[in-house]
């Protein structure tokens, strides 16, 4: 298993939240989610994510998880 800092996946909630027309505040009281929580999440240094919040923040965004969520190519990829 590589070592989590490694992740290659990455966050697209800035982009969601644009188009929706959302603060992350507002993203984060609909969800019940800490605003600081979802701000790590946002800013890419979450090492995990519940299946509860991405379902969650899937709802209220009104997206799939692959809109939420990419995994970049790696080396050699």
């Amino acid at each position: 298993m590589p070592p989590e800092e490694d992740h290659r996946v990455e966050v697209h909630l800035d982009k969601l939240l644009a188009e929706r027309g959302l603060t992350l505040t507002e993203l984060a009281d609909r969800v019940g989610v800490t605003l600081a929580n979802l701000s790590v999440l946002k800013n890419g240094r979450a090492r995990a994510i519940r299946f509860s919040t991405l379902t969650a923040l899937c709802h209220e965004l009104n997206c799939q998880p692959g809109d939420l969520l990419t995994v970049r190519p790696g080396e050699g990829s």
